[in-house]
């Protein structure tokens, strides 16, 4: 099959004659050079219109080079595909026309979707691409159809989560070459599974970003964020900022046969122009490819308009991740009210609409915020929401990272887990989950000097104002990100997998497959929900004209008599109908009298 090749407007681009073409966009400077294979001397460059400087170079794949300021300072390739020695040394030279897929996949439609999302450094003991690809059975066998990556843009250090990323083009070397990542997500198709990638346009890394040297217009000084000056999209030079981030989701897309990005904090990105740059970048990625691209959606404001169907607004994007969802369910296993929690805490109204109709917050005022949070999501179909009762933010974020099997009861979990897989949202598990992984993913990073004192100092007062945390004895006992110790306790153990646990998961992924599969594009809405105690709920989804899929949980600690189901039916944790016994799941698929 041939090779996938994205061409950018900037970089290192080989041309046909077989010399490389360097760009780069430096409005704001006169002069550059290029150093090219630790040459004495910088090759001077030609200044083009726009603020582009530009060589046609002797080099070739392998070639590793840097771009020369006036000043003398040594800066990476902003589109490098690759950085050997990390974020501030050299970029290399790749040749994307190198590799070769041996495949010809077409992808996978939304409704089959089953997302396992992990981190590649976590997810095995070498934490590289290549032995990523080992565990790709084990979770074909488990059901899992979509792998959800979390980001592998270049970042400081041999550790991250990735939302530090510097170089959005380079699949971070620690993990491996852009080759390695291609052969991941060849293999991955290989075993039917799709690929999708985290990938974040809101704010660049604390440390390598060194494009405020040269190309200060890439950000706006009028706009401050928890991040620092705001990514320039609507202002004087967007045009070209604009460009550099939808070319990187193509690249993605493109040159890595990938089956689709989640965007990071969408909410984050500020765009006032007459077309947001994540709709350009939407409409964009559907018209280069037939095969299904699935691009997903975190946004904290719960706002429907990106993941509308057509009838409303164009439907640029497939889903959206459901915090409130994770939420409702959390405070129900954990009975936690800290911070946002407390918001969730007690209301079994708030589980029904979360589970019947997406978001919880719909526009009311949500306490913790003091103002109103979302927008109404009854008319949008199930399959429009990303369903989890866990993710990296949600343990991570936690002071120690605990797993939420961590902190509920076993039989509370065998509950949460028949519900979300078993809901007419996608569910997305997270690494580990699968067999009850009993060790934390706390956060972690790799940063040295004063940047790793502030984060380490940030990472320990973020808690201080928790009760729990108000002895600084008990602050001092966080783990610290910088320690290597801690990016190794979050490495999976998968000598510790648990079998029992891994069928009971192949289980439910499997009923979901031959019952709820094949009738998801048929629920169009959202569903219409009866509350039967505290903690108790029954949701019913029209399945089409002829079908009707119900879903009752009791999640209380009570017995509670629900109605008796008719068809097809499966019990969780709990005796015959009518009457579902604590922490117990009932779904059916039932057939109109």
């Amino acid at each position: 099959m041939s090779a996938r090749v994205h061409r950018t407007p900037g970089g290192a681009v080989l041309e046909p004659n077989g010399c490389v073409r360097f760009r780069l966009w430096a409005p704001a400077a006169e002069k550059v050079g290029l150093l090219l294979n630790e040459r004495a001397m910088p090759l001077p460059m030609t200044l083009k219109p726009g603020g582009w400087h530009e060589l046609v170079a002797n080099a070739e794949p392998g070639s590793r080079y840097q771009f020369v300021m006036a000043d003398g300072a040594r800066v990476p390739d902003p589109v490098s595909r690759f950085q050997p020695y990390d974020i501030h040394g050299p970029s290399e030279v790749i040749d994307a026309a190198s590799y070769r897929w041996s495949t010809n996949w077409t992808g996978r439609h939304w409704s089959e979707i089953v997302l396992y999302e992990l981190h590649i450094g976590a997810f095995t003991k070498d934490g590289t691409f290549r032995a990523a690809m080992g565990k790709l059975g084990h979770l074909a066998a488990l059901g899992v159809t979509a792998i959800e990556i979390m980001p592998v843009a270049d970042f400081p250090g041999r550790r991250n989560w990735g939302y530090d990323g510097a170089l959005l083009y380079a699949p971070d070397s620690s993990y491996g070459r852009p080759e390695d990542f291609k052969a991941l997500v060849e293999a991955a198709h290989g075993c039917g599974i799709a690929v999708l990638l985290d990938v974040v346009y809101n704010h660049f890394g604390p440390e390598g970003n060194y494009l405020p040297l040269y190309a200060p217009e890439f950000f706006n000084k009028g706009r401050t964020t928890p991040s620092g000056d705001a990514i320039n999209y609507d202002g004087a030079g967007s045009e070209a900022v604009r460009e550099f981030v939808i070319h990187n989701a193509l690249y993605w897309l493109e040159e890595f046969y990938l089956d689709g990005l989640r965007f990071d904090a969408t909410h984050a990105i500020i765009d006032e122009s007459a077309r947001h740059v994540l709709d350009e970048i939407a409409e964009r990625a559907r018209a280069f490819t037939d095969r299904p691209i699935h691009l997903l959606l975190e946004n904290e404001e719960n706002e429907t308009r990106r993941i509308a169907p057509e009838a409303c607004a164009p439907p640029h994007f497939t889903a959206q991740w459901n915090d409130d969802l994770h939420h409702v369910l959390h405070v129900a296993a954990t009975r936690e009210r800290s911070g946002y929690y407390a918001d969730y805490q007690g209301r079994t109204d708030l589980l029904a609409a979360a589970l019947a109709e997406g978001f919880a917050y719909q526009g009311e005022i949500m306490p913790y915020r003091g103002a109103p949070r979302g927008e109404p999501s009854a008319f949008l179909p199930p399959s429009a929401f990303v369903a989890f009762i866990q993710n990296h933010d949600q343990i991570g974020n936690r002071a120690f990272g605990e797993r939420l099997g961590m902190i509920a009861p076993a039989h509370v979990m065998r509950a949460l887990s028949a519900v979300y897989l078993l809901l007419p949202q996608i569910p997305m598990m997270f690494m580990g989950e699968e067999w009850g992984a009993q060790q934390p993913f706390p956060f972690f990073c790799d940063f040295e000097g004063d940047l790793a004192e502030a984060v380490r100092k940030g990472r320990r007062e973020e808690f201080a104002r928790f009760p729990e945390f108000a002895d600084p004895k008990q602050r001092e006992r966080i783990p610290d990100p910088l320690a290597e110790a801690t990016f190794e306790s979050a490495k999976l153990d998968w000598s510790r997998m648990d079998q029992a646990h891994c069928e009971r998961y192949r289980a439910l992924i499997s009923v979901r497959k031959r019952e709820i599969t094949p009738r998801l594009n048929q629920i169009t809405r959202g569903g219409e929900s009866v509350i039967h105690g505290e903690s108790a709920v029954e949701v019913r989804w029209s399945a089409g004209a002829n079908e009707t899929l119900t879903l009752a949980a009791n999640l209380s600690d009570r017995r509670i008599a629900f109605p008796p189901s008719r068809g097809r039916s499966l019990w969780s944790e709990g005796p015959c109908e009518p009457a579902l016994g604590p922490w117990s799941v009932r779904w059916s698929l039932e057939a109109p009298q």
